[in-house]
């Protein structure tokens, strides 16, 4: 289990929503540093809404 925030949770995020390759580049997104990888995840794994958020 990786620690929150770190290269590994968002390589983790990523694979979880679908993304295993950059859209561009087409490489693996382990071969990114983690800025590009944050930057992957606010784009698209940031922008899905929690269920129970939601209802609040």
């Amino acid at each position: 289990m990786a620690h929150f925030g770190s290269k590994g949770w968002l390589v983790q995020q990523l694979k979880d929503i679908g993304i295993r390759r950059h859209p561009i580049g087409q490489k693996k997104v382990e071969a990114y540093k983690a800025s590009v990888l944050y930057g992957l995840y606010q784009k698209y794994a940031a922008k899905r809404v929690d269920p129970q958020e939601k209802n609040a």
